[in-house]
């Protein structure tokens, strides 16, 4: 039987699909989908053979797309995506009695998705402004997982500066009472039931917006991942760096070791060995968020972040001042692994040999906000 690999991007103009050869090589490009809406988010749910997309804007406010033949047919909806206490629409807020007046203007709009997440029969999105919400119908309608916002630290959250987002959501291989999440700057969390209550788990991360160094919140956390087969094992990308937890998420180590730059959005795992992890470092804030030097380079660890090696075959390495965003890495199942990255700026490359050499797959793209194998 020949075997395809698809690559599903999430870009700033619609959703698009790469189809690569069984031999990853040769490469074909479908789209734009969606109606050229931003997409931050295109997986692939296996349990019903759908493409999801996640998109939203403070105009059109979040979107789910779905597509059950790979792409030739969509459908949207965003039914029950609203916080309790939001009105389905700005008539229905002005039609509201005057004296519900404050409940409504006081819950937030849901204006976008950031993360879309298949779990099982269950599939889960990640918002902004920062919330969790389920669909057990296959992504056609939505229910708010309310034990989150109700965390007893929510009044302090506060934005990065690229909003105030749900963006990972990593739920336990065996057991669907278990579950971590992460947002943009407040950290990350878990349940242990299903949702109902959450518990802060950032001992060990330094935190970059509170007094505290080591604070119970305030982190901004680019990516949380977690090796499919060690659940307990989970690495995180955040704005002071790569950390990682062999408990959970009850404590972490610094991995930084070895890198141009702590800074950096994406991060993924090998998916058989848990030693073995890649991450895109870009500069600080200070000095433009671009690879350091324009050089593009994958960095590689084989020890689980204790040490890293550059891989740099086959990427520009003159004037490349590239960015690459936190859901837009991406490792297939072949073996060898194949490592994917998508730039801001539209280039696709891609690796057959765990990232010993790269290749342009596609360019001109619209900017590239997600990379996912399917």
């Amino acid at each position: 039987m020949t075997s395809r690999t698809l690559v599903l991007l999430g870009t700033r103009k619609g959703a698009f699909i790469l189809e690569l050869d069984a031999e990853r090589e040769q490469a074909t490009v479908r789209g734009p989908f969606c109606e050229a809406m931003p997409i931050a988010h295109l997986v692939w749910d296996p349990l019903q053979g759908a493409l999801l997309a996640g998109a939203g804007s403070p105009w059109y406010g979040p979107i789910v797309w779905r597509s059950l033949d790979l792409g030739e047919t969509w459908t949207q909806s965003s039914e029950g995506l609203r916080f309790e206490g939001e009105s389905d629409s700005a008539e229905a807020a002005d039609a509201a009695d005057p004296a519900d007046a404050d409940s409504v203007s006081n819950a937030p709009a849901v204006e976008r998705i950031w993360n879309l997440t298949p779990a099982g029969d269950t599939i889960f999105a990640g918002v902004e402004p920062a919330g969790l919400f389920r669909s057990e119908d296959g992504g056609v309608t939505w229910a708010h997982v309310g034990g989150l916002r109700e965390h007893p630290s929510r009044p302090s959250w506060q934005p990065s500066a690229g909003g105030l987002m749900l963006h990972s959501i990593v739920p336990h291989p065996n057991d669907p009472d278990r579950m971590w999440v992460a947002i943009s700057s407040v950290g990350v969390f878990r349940t242990v039931d299903a949702g109902a209550t959450w518990e802060p788990c950032n001992h060990g991360v330094r935190a970059l917006f509170a007094a505290e160094e080591h604070a119970e919140t305030s982190h901004c956390i680019h990516k949380l991942v977690q090796h499919p087969d060690r659940p307990d094992t989970l690495f995180q990308q955040s704005h002071t760096g790569i950390y990682r937890s062999d408990d959970r998420g009850t404590t972490w180590s610094d991995g930084n070791a070895g890198l141009p730059s702590t800074f950096g959005f994406p991060i993924a795992v090998h998916p058989r060995d848990p030693q073995t992890i890649w991450t895109v470092p870009l500069n600080g804030d200070d000095q433009g968020r671009f690879m350091p030097g324009g050089r593009a380079a994958v960095w590689q660890s084989r020890d689980g972040g204790e040490s890293w090696a550059e891989q740099t075959e086959g990427l520009p390495q003159q004037d490349a001042y590239l960015g690459v965003l936190r859901e837009a890495m991406a490792v297939d199942g072949h073996d060898p692994v194949g490592v994917y990255i998508g730039t801001s700026t539209g280039q696709l490359f891609g690796s057959r040999d765990e990232g010993r050499s790269w290749r342009l797959l596609a360019d001109y793209l619209p900017g590239i906000s997600s990379v996912v194998i399917a």
